[in-house]
């Protein structure tokens, strides 16, 4: 058994729209984490690409963390006190496209794959959503493709599935981050009745939509009324956004996460990514924001040795 092993993880989008805090999905994108496991008590950590500077290099880290989570769960946190660990990041931080997931997966699936893989991803996926305190994110980044989750106190279950609709996700990055906590703080503790009724609708016709392939009830899907309207007062001309790409050909677009990021999904068979890409951009300048464009495609997936 080697104690060393690489990870690849995709990062992620949340949410896409009406599904909060259970429907997610797997970019192209990705974080990647080299590991080996120590016997000493030693813990070095190095970090290159986004967000290198602001990601704590000692205990704190949350890739250390998960791997001493499942260490602790597999009963062998005393066998292995220490690691090397090496992470290599194309996922932005702290804009919505899960990179906190990343990190947590990636470190819970390299510890399991040194040990032999005593854990399925079932339960890799219950101690992901244990640590991060929800499923959206850390399912996707897991299993890869759309994902639908549902939680409770004793169980996270998700199904994962391609959609028959083929699309390139179009991501406009804001020249700002944006805390989780911070988004979550303006959000109320209750909801009317008719903004539940009116989320549970499009939530569900986006998951029939995509699973069937229709472009005409996919565009019909992306409202949102839980949680969109209000986290707009902290992401500048969000909405302004959507609409722009939309009238350039997106079928529509979401908040992804907890922002600031903003992801509009384009039918691949229209070719307009290029042109949804350059009306976001436009719009969130009129409002002195300067973001960047990613064009990225569903990872089919999730986190993967690589070899």
């Amino acid at each position: 058994m080697s104690n060393s092993i690489r990870i690849r993880v995709p990062g992620t989008s949340a949410n896409c729209g009406a599904g909060f805090d259970s429907l997610g999905l797997a970019c192209s994108i990705h974080n990647d984490l080299e590991l080996t496991l120590l016997e000493e008590e030693r813990l070095a950590i190095e970090i290159t690409g986004e967000g290198a500077e602001n990601i704590p290099r000692d205990g704190r880290n949350i890739v250390w963390k998960s791997v001493q989570y499942l260490l602790e769960k597999a009963g062998e946190k005393e066998h292995f006190r220490g690691a090397v660990i090496r992470m290599e990041n194309n996922v932005p931080l702290s804009r919505g496209l899960g990179s906190s997931a990343t990190a947590i997966v990636s470190g819970l699936k390299a510890a399991n794959v040194i040990l032999g893989s005593p854990f399925n991803r079932q339960k890799l996926l219950q101690f992901a959503t244990k640590i991060e305190g929800h499923p959206d994110n850390v399912a996707p980044a897991l299993f890869g493709g759309f994902t639908v989750s549902t939680s409770s106190s004793a169980r996270v279950d998700c199904f994962s599935f391609m959609p028959k609709l083929r699309m390139k996700l179009v991501v406009a990055v804001p020249d700002f981050s944006l805390s989780t906590r911070a988004a979550r703080q303006v959000l109320p503790e209750k909801v009317t009745m008719k903004d539940a009724v009116y989320n549970i609708g499009r939530a569900s016709m986006l998951v029939a939509a995509l699973s069937h392939g229709s472009e005409q009830y996919v565009r019909g899907a992306f409202g949102d009324a839980l949680h969109q309207p209000y986290r707009a007062k902290l992401i500048p001309g969000m909405f302004d956004v959507f609409r722009a790409a939309r009238q350039a050909g997106a079928m529509g677009a979401s908040l992804s996460g907890a922002g600031p990021c903003l992801i509009a999904y384009v039918s691949q068979r229209r070719h307009a990514e290029e042109a949804v890409g350059k009306a976001m951009q436009e719009a969130f300048q009129k409002h002195a924001v300067t973001a960047k464009i990613l064009t990225l495609d569903l990872d089919t997936r999730g986190a993967h040795v690589v070899r």
